[in-house]
């Protein structure tokens, strides 16, 4: 019934330091972790342990990785959102992923709309430096995602709607396995996602809603297209 228990590996006692102070109130959401190699001097630890520690954490739901500016400790909110979604998708996993396709591509066009009346310069600043990160990560399926990730998050901050940003990024999120083997396909997914973000950006800082909206209608377009032809 029960397994030999193992020795913890060292990014997992790294692991368990952090949510240890993420409980107890030392780390609150929002704030910003050392960087790697400082981090890896308080415990003790090389750059990879400490790597590893921080992959888990965001999978976890307990940390926000934003290329170019550092990881964060986020409000688990999401992560509750997430998981009982992971939960339904898991139970009937053959419509799970299409049911999330769906659900964002009825909420997305919508947000992609609102932003481009609502932005404001830092999240404009903050999708450009997203798109930067995605056009220097064409080789690196992990990082690629990240900033993807980043420039959705981003879009739904434009909203200024605290609870759009909630309902949107566990939903994301979920379908960032299924964006890596996009990635992976060797495809030109990334390249193509690229253009469409690109395209996107253009029309919140223009202010214009309905391009907006048609930018992102394309791109999960596209996104699904792309889905269809790994399940050929």
């Amino acid at each position: 019934m029960y397994k030999h228990l193992q020795v913890s590996r060292l990014y997992e006692q790294v692991i368990s330091q952090i949510e240890a102070n993420i409980e107890d109130g030392t780390l609150n959401p929002g704030d910003k972790l050392p960087p790697e190699r400082e981090l890896g001097e308080q415990f003790g630890v090389s750059r990879t342990v400490v790597r590893e520690a921080v992959k888990a954490l965001r999978q976890k739901g307990l940390v926000r990785i934003y290329p170019g500016k550092g990881t964060f400790i986020t409000d688990n909110t999401s992560q509750v959102m997430r998981d009982s979604i992971g939960l339904m998708v898991k139970i009937d996993q053959d419509k799970g992923l299409a049911n999330l396709m769906q659900v964002r591509a009825m909420l997305e066009p919508e947000i992609a709309a609102l932003a481009a009346r609502m932005a404001a310069p830092e999240d404009l600043a903050e999708m450009e430096q997203a798109i930067a990160a995605m056009d220097e990560a064409l080789d690196n399926a992990d990082q690629y995602v990240e900033a993807d990730q980043h420039f959705h998050d981003s879009l739904a901050r434009a909203t200024q709607n605290e609870l759009i940003l909630r309902l949107i990024n566990p939903i994301v999120e979920l379908l960032r396995e299924q964006r890596i083997r996009i990635f992976e396909a060797g495809t030109g997914g990334p390249q193509r996602g690229q253009q469409h973000h690109k395209r996107i950006y253009s029309a919140v800082a223009n202010g214009d809603s309905d391009a907006a909206r048609q930018a992102m209608i394309d791109h999960l377009e596209q996104v699904r297209a792309d889905s269809d032809v790994l399940s050929d």
